[in-house]
């Protein structure tokens, strides 16, 4: 059985995983989640026409944006689950339509007659297997396989409302929702089915997604500081401590903040691991004192760091790799991110009972002795950072500070990427790094020193995070009376997966110019779409380390 998967940055001779994902996707697993997809496109036509009238529903909502948030690289491998969410898709799109015909009724007086795309009429099958040949026919390289620029414009955009889809995701868990960002998933996914578009009028939608996600990265920081405070500056221990032990892995807050209390006084020790790290900044988390550190780096390293750890090892969003035998035993998956056979934590009525991870972590003893590395500090989101802009503006005054990086993003194990790690380690000792997401774990262990106190490397936090990048450089604008561009300000970026997208296409959509792309540009960007890119934003592939950095001291 083949497949086609390219929508993240290791795909297959970075052209498409054709065989087996990469990720580790099976064909099957693939063809589900395009079916998915296919199922969300159905449902977001009758949506769509819904809102139109002033119509919303909260539970087409959730299940537009679940469906979506599971489709993205390393977050849902078990078939069962697939076939469980698509076979949702009936009901929820019978209730859409309802709600969308009885609208139409009551206004217009008579009943809707006109033509809709012919997906909206799609069904699911009930059988498994008839269902795999439903995901073999609607495969994402079909949207528009007769003109390659509409296609690339087309998955660009479904790419990006994946990635706004988990970080809206995040903001509903703690009953933070946006109307202007839901709407824009109906708008975006309808568009998918629309033949009609062109290559002007998808561009226009690849931008408003951008805006989307902008204000979806918003509604998000404000849902994280509203609940746990502002990030403060905190020296994270990274290693372990002995006794028992829970690793929580992926980017959800509210599960980490569930864990804590209820592993208060029982002995046991938390640690980060992955994007979780900047948790260790925000006061409501930062207060339990057995959040005792952080353990390990990125997620494409957990099967060399999980196999050996006495702990129980808790996957709370993306970035599940395949559990290991030596660990698989002691893994547990909640909310969306799934494995086939792996024990999952349910929600039932809005909480999560995580006893079973907390029994794991007792049965198996924890670290016998304590193991700290190193010490290394979290917490300069645009509160913390903007307390102190009276001070580097003044070393920009004093030519003291000369330029600011923001070096960070996704990261991966595919090679090229040690080109971050050089390019931070020979960055001038006059300049600022700012960081964030797990691309950082490429950078964060080197010390770079101060300059007159201010830390030369700023971790900023998770990749929802690039909203306090944004606004640290939008103040640093102000304050210097010039625009985004002509700060002395570069953007090295790394991305993997769709979030990364997302985040992109908002820097695309403030029209911030020369921002680096690495380690490789995306597979489902044509040429001609590259060329627009490269014309209208100067969008650059990373080359090389020094002669980047003298480009982008000079101002390019």
């Amino acid at each position: 059985m083949d497949m086609y998967c390219r929508q993240c940055e290791q795909t297959a001779q970075t052209k498409a995983c054709t065989v087996q994902g990469v990720c580790g996707k099976s064909p099957e697993v693939a063809d589900l989640q395009d079916l998915l997809i296919h199922a969300l496109i159905a449902v977001s036509i009758y949506g769509q026409k819904a809102r139109e009238l002033g119509v919303t529903d909260s539970d087409t909502d959730k299940y537009i944006i679940e469906g979506l948030f599971t489709t993205i690289t390393n977050v849902n491998f078990d078939e069962k689950r697939l076939e469980k969410m698509i076979l949702a898709s009936g009901a929820v799109k019978e209730n859409i339509k309802r709600l969308f015909l009885d609208a139409y009724k009551s206004k217009n007086g008579k009943e809707f007659s006109e033509s809709l795309p012919e997906i909206a009429q799609w069904r699911p099958a009930s059988n498994f297997q008839e269902m795999i040949k439903q995901g073999e026919s609607a495969r994402i390289d079909s949207l528009a396989s007769d003109n390659e620029d509409i296609q690339s414009l087309k998955e660009i955009l479904l790419y990006g409302m994946k990635g706004i889809a988990a970080y809206a995701d995040h903001a509903r868990l703690l009953a933070i929702e946006d109307e202007e960002v839901s709407g824009f998933f109906y708008k975006g996914l309808s568009a998918l089915a629309d033949t009609t578009l062109g290559a002007d009028e998808l561009v226009a939608l690849v931008m408003e997604c951008g805006k989307a996600n902008l204000k979806c990265m918003e509604i998000l920081d404000g849902a994280h500081t509203g609940h746990f405070g502002h990030p403060v500056p905190t020296q994270v221990s990274w290693g372990v401590k002995k006794g028992p032990a829970i690793i929580i892995t992926g980017h959800d807050l509210k599960d980490l903040k569930a864990l804590l209390e209820q592993t208060e006084g029982k002995g046991i020790n938390i640690y980060t691991h992955g994007e979780m790290l900047p948790a260790h900044g925000y006061p409501e988390l930062k207060k339990h004192a057995h959040l005792a550190g952080h353990y390990g780096t990125a997620w494409q390293n957990q099967q060399k760091e999980f196999k050996d750890a006495p702990a129980a090892i808790l996957f709370t969003t993306n970035c599940i790799q395949k559990p290991l035998d030596s660990y698989k035993d002691n893994v547990f998956t909640t909310g969306l991110v799934a494995w086939p056979d792996v024990k999952h934590v349910d929600e039932t009525s809005g909480e999560k009972d995580f006893s079973p991870v907390i029994e794991k972590a007792i049965a198996l003893g924890g670290f016998s002795e304590d193991a700290i590395e190193r010490e290394i500090t979290v917490g300069f989101g645009h509160n913390a950072v903007l307390g102190v802009a009276g001070k580097v503006l003044d070393l920009v005054a004093q030519k003291k500070l000369s330029h600011f990086y923001l070096i960070g993003g996704c990261d991966g194990a595919k090679p090229g990427r040690n080109y971050f790690t050089e390019f931070a380690q020979k960055v001038p000792k006059d300049c600022i790094i700012l960081t964030l997401a797990c691309g950082k774990f490429r950078i964060n262990k080197e010390d770079y020193g101060t300059i007159d106190g201010i830390p030369r490397l700023l971790d900023v936090g998770q990749c929802n995070d690039a909203y306090s990048a944004i606004k640290i450089a939008s103040a640093l604008a102000d304050a210097l009376k010039c625009g985004v561009n002509d700060l002395p300000l570069s953007m090295i970026i790394s991305w993997y997966e769709q979030k990364a997208v997302c985040i992109l296409l908002t820097l695309l959509y403030l029209g911030i110019k020369n921002i680096r792309l690495g380690p490789t540009l995306p597979a489902f960007i044509s040429p001609n779409v590259l060329n627009i890119l490269v014309e209208k934003f100067s969008i650059k592939p990373i080359g090389e380390v020094d002669a980047d950095i003298q480009d982008t001291l000079a101002g390019n």
